[in-house]
C-alpha cells in the first residue's frame, strides 16, 4: 500500500492549451516558454523550469507546444502525448496497466523495441530509465508541469545524445498559491492532486503531489479469459519539493527533490510490479539580459524496479510463477552551458555534459512449484561525455533564421557480466564482457524563412543512441518466446532530413512536414528459430512520411487536427534476412487525432478528442497484427466560482477494444476500456 501524502496540483489551466507552430510555442521576447491564458495570444512566463531561455533553433523542425497538462481526473502525461500524431509509445496501454518495461517512446517510425528512440528530458535532465531506456511516466505525478515541447527530428545535440526520432522536453513550473483536485472514477478509482507554493524571503518554495488508485480492469480481451484472469489494480503516488533562491544580481539557485512509488498488477497471480524512484538536482543559473548567460547542473536518479512474470496454461485455468526480477539502477549526470553576450544577443551556446548509468538485474527462475531453482545476475555501466556548440542567427518571427550545431561524444561501456547458477548449488554460466569505448558525432543544420503569414523551413541532422544495459546484458522470456541479450551491440546512428511549411492567418493555422530518416544499426529482437530471438543490429530502418496539423478558432473554441503517415521498412541481411522489406514492429502506418476544446473563458467548458491508430505488427516477422482502433475522450467543466469548478470526464467513452499486445497463442491484451470520472477543483 502506498502511503504518500498527495496534496493538490495544477488545476484550471484553460482547455485551449495546444499551440502548433508556426505561432508557438508562445514565448516572450526573451525566449522563455509561456502558457496561454484565456486566449492563445495572452501569455505568462513560466519562470520555474530552471532553464536558460528557450532558443529558436528548433523552429527549423516540426515543433509543438502542449500546455493543457491538468493533472487529476485520470489525466496522464503519456495519454496527452497520444494526441500528437506520429509520436508512438511501445504499448497502447498507459501507466496504469502497461508493464513498466514496455513504456518506451519514439517518433517517425523508428520503433521496434521498448527502449526510447526519442530523447525525453525534464528541465534539461534525461529521463530514460538508467538500465532499460523506458520511461516511468508515473514519476511525473510529483511535478507541476507548465508545458511540453515536442520537437520532431533528431540532431538536437544541445540536449544530449539519444535524439533520434526527436526530443520531448518537459518543463516544470513553480506553484504560487494552493491548488487541489479530487475525483472518483470507474472501478473504484481515485485521483487526488495538490500543489502549494509561495515566497520565502528572496526565494520561492513549492510542494506538488498526487495519489491515484483503482481496482483496474481485466487486461485479457473478453472471450479469451480463463479462471486465472482477474482485474489488475494499480496504486501510484508521488511527492516533490522545489526550492528557488536568488544568488546575487541576475542569478539564482534551484534545487529539487522528488520521489514516486508505483504498484501495478498484470491481471494474474505472480505478475505484480513495483517501481520506486527518487530524483534530486541542483543548478546555478546566471541569466542577465543581453549579457553572457550560463548554467551549471548536477543530478542523480535512483530507481528500484521489482516485478514478477507468470506462465499461464493454454486453457487459462492455471498459472505458475516464471520469473521474479529486481532491477536497481542509478543515473548520474552534470551539465554546463555558456551563452556569450554578443552585441546584446546570445546567438551562440556552448557546453559540455556527462551522464553515467549503472544497473543490474537480479532474477530467480526455473520454478518447481513456488520455489525457484536458478538465479541470474547481469549488468554493467555506461558513461557518455560530450561537448556541443550551436549558433542560431536571425529572427523566427520575420525574415531568415538559420542554425548550425555540432556535438562530439566519447562513450564507454564498463565491464559487463552475466552470472547464472543453481540456487544453493553449482555455477552454470559466469561471463565477463570486455569494456568498450568509442566516439560519435551528431549535429544539425536548419533554416527557416518567414514572410508575412508563411514560413518555409528545412533541416538535416545526424544523431546516435548507445544500447541500454538491458539490451546488452539481459536475456528475457515471454511465454514460450526466449530473447537472448547481445553484449556486442553497436550504437544506433541516424541520418535524416525534413522540409516543411507553416501558415497562419487570423484564427487559422496549418503546418505540413515531409521527412526521411535512415537509422543504421537499428536494434531489434530478431527471430533466429522457433521461440528463439536475439537482439541484433539490423542493417537499417528507412522511414519517410508526412505530418500535418491544422487548427481553426471557432468562436470560444478551437478545432485541431493532426495526422501522420509513416512508411517505414527494415533493410536486413545475414541472420536477419527474413526481416528485409518488412515493417518494424509496433509502428502504425497511419495515426491521427481530432479535438474540439473550449477556451475556458466562460462558466461552462469542455473538450472532445477522437484518436485513431492504424494496424501495426506485434512481432518482427509480421505474423501477429494489432488491429486499428478509434477512441473518444470527452469532458465538461462547470465553474461555480472563480476558485471552484466541477468536472466530468470520460476515457474511451465508446468502450472500443484497443489491442495493446498479442501473444504467439493469439491472446489479446487490451488498453483502457471506458472509464468515467467526476471530480472538483479548487484554487486559492
Amino acid at each position: 500500500m502506498i502511503r504518500l501524502l498527495a496534496g493538490a496540483a495544477l488545476l484550471a489551466v484553460p482547455a485551449a492549451g495546444i499551440a502548433q507552430e508556426p505561432v508557438g510555442p508562445a514565448e516572450d521576447d526573451d525566449g522563455y516558454c509561456c502558457i496561454p491564458t484565456t486566449r492563445p495570444k495572452d501569455v505568462i512566463i513560466v519562470n520555474g523550469s530552471g532553464q536558460l531561455p528557450i532558443v529558436d533553433a528548433d523552429k527549423t523542425q516540426g515543433r509543438t507546444l502542449i500546455t493543457d497538462i491538468r493533472p487529476g481526473l485520470g489525466n496522464r502525461v503519456e495519454n496527452i502525448l497520444r494526441d500528437e500524431a506520429g509520436l508512438v509509445q511501445f504499448r497502447r496501454s498507459d501507466g496504469r496497466s502497461a508493464h513498466p518495461t514496455s513504456q518506451g517512446i519514439t517518433l517517425r517510425g523508428l520503433g521496434g523495441n521498448a527502449s526510447s528512440r526519442a530523447l525525453v528530458t525534464l528541465d534539461g535532465i534525461p529521463q530514460a530509465d538508467p538500465f532499460g531506456g523506458w520511461v516511468a511516466w508515473s514519476a511525473y505525478d510529483a511535478i507541476n508541469l507548465g508545458g511540453i515541447i515536442v520537437t520532431r527530428g533528431g540532431g538536437n545535440g544541445a540536449d544530449g545524445p539519444g535524439a533520434l526520432g526527436g526530443t520531448i522536453g518537459l518543463y516544470s513550473t513553480m506553484t504560487d498559491g494552493i491548488d487541489a483536485s479530487a475525483a472518483y472514477g470507474s472501478r473504484g478509482s481515485w485521483d487526488v492532486t495538490g500543489s502549494a507554493g509561495g515566497q520565502v524571503g528572496s526565494g520561492q518554495v513549492a510542494v506538488d503531489g498526487r495519489y491515484s488508485r483503482g481496482d483496474g480492469f481485466i487486461p485479457i480481451a473478453k472471450g479469451q479469459r480463463g479462471s486465472v484472469d482477474r482485474a489488475a489494480p494499480y496504486e501510484q503516488g508521488g511527492l516533490g519539493l522545489r526550492l528557488r533562491f536568488d544568488a546575487g544580481d541576475d542569478s539564482r539557485v534551484e534545487a529539487s527533490l522528488r520521489g514516486f512509488s508505483d504498484r501495478r498488477d498484470r491481471g494474474t497471480n505472480f505478475t505484480q510490479s513495483k517501481v520506486d524512484g527518487a530524483d534530486a538536482s541542483i543548478r546555478f543559473v546566471h541569466d542577465p539580459y543581453g549579457e553572457t548567460r550560463w548554467l551549471a547542473l548536477a543530478y542523480v536518479q535512483l530507481r528500484d524496479f521489482d516485478t514478477g512474470f507468470a506462465s499461464v496454461a493454454a486453457g487459462r485455468d492455471s498459472v505458475v510463477p516464471a520469473l521474479f526480477q529486481r532491477v536497481p539502477a542509478t543515473g548520474l549526470g552534470a551539465r554546463v552551458e555558456v551563452r556569450p553576450g554578443i552585441e546584446g544577443e546570445n546567438p551562440l551556446r556552448v557546453g559540455a555534459d556527462w551522464r553515467r548509468t549503472v544497473g543490474r538485474t537480479e532474477e530467480d527462475f526455473f520454478f518447481t512449484g513456488l520455489v525457484p531453482g536458478r538465479h541470474r545476475s547481469a549488468g554493467g555501466s555506461s558513461d557518455t561525455v560530450g561537448a556541443f556548440a550551436e549558433w542560431t542567427s536571425g529572427d523566427a518571427s520575420d525574415g531568415l533564421l538559420w542554425t548550425l550545431s555540432g556535438r562530439i561524444d566519447r562513450w564507454s561501456l564498463g565491464e559487463g557480466y552475466r552470472l547464472e547458477r543453481n540456487i544453493g548449488g553449482s555455477t552454470i554460466t559466469n561471463l565477463r564482457f570486455a569494456a568498450r569505448q568509442g566516439w560519435e558525432g551528431s549535429g544539425r543544420a536548419g533554416v527557416r524563412w518567414t514572410v508575412d503569414d508563411v514560413a518555409l523551413r528545412a533541416a538535416g541532422y545526424r544523431g546516435w543512441r548507445l544500447p541500454t544495459l538491458n539490451e546488452l546484458y539481459r536475456p528475457f522470456r515471454v511465454g514460450a518466446e526466449v530473447t537472448t541479450a547481445n553484449e556486442a551491440l553497436e550504437p544506433e546512428r541516424l541520418w535524416g532530413g525534413e522540409v516543411g511549411a507553416d501558415w497562419e492567418r487570423s484564427d487559422t493555422k496549418l503546418s505540413v512536414t515531409l521527412f526521411a530518416n535512415h537509422l543504421a544499426n537499428a536494434i531489434a529482437n530478431v527471430t533466429l528459430a522457433s521461440n528463439l530471438n536475439q537482439r541484433q543490429n539490423l542493417d537499417e530502418i528507412d522511414s519517410k512520411g508526412v505530418e500535418v496539423s491544422a487548427e481553426q478558432r471557432i468562436g470560444p473554441a478551437t478545432l485541431r487536427a493532426t495526422y501522420a503517415f509513416t512508411d517505414a521498412k527494415v533493410d536486413a541481411s545475414g541472420i536477419a534476412a527474413t526481416l528485409d522489406g518488412r515493417r518494424p514492429a509496433q509502428i502504425a502506418k497511419q495515426a491521427g487525432s481530432l479535438s474540439l476544446r473550449s477556451d475556458g473563458g466562460g462558466p461552462l467548458g469542455g473538450f472532445a478528442t477522437l484518436r485513431y491508430i492504424g494496424k501495426q505488427n506485434e512481432d518482427d516477422l509480421g505474423l501477429l497484427q494489432l488491429d486499428d482502433a478509434l477512441t473518444l475522450d470527452a469532458g465538461l467543466t462547470w465553474r461555480l466560482a472563480d476558485a471552484v469548478s466541477i468536472e466530468a470526464r470520460g476515457e474511451n467513452i465508446t468502450n472500443a477494444l484497443v489491442p495493446a499486445a498479442i501473444s504467439s497463442a493469439g491472446i489479446v491484451e487490451r488498453a483502457t476500456p471506458r472509464t468515467l470520472w467526476l471530480g472538483a477543483r479548487v484554487t486559492f
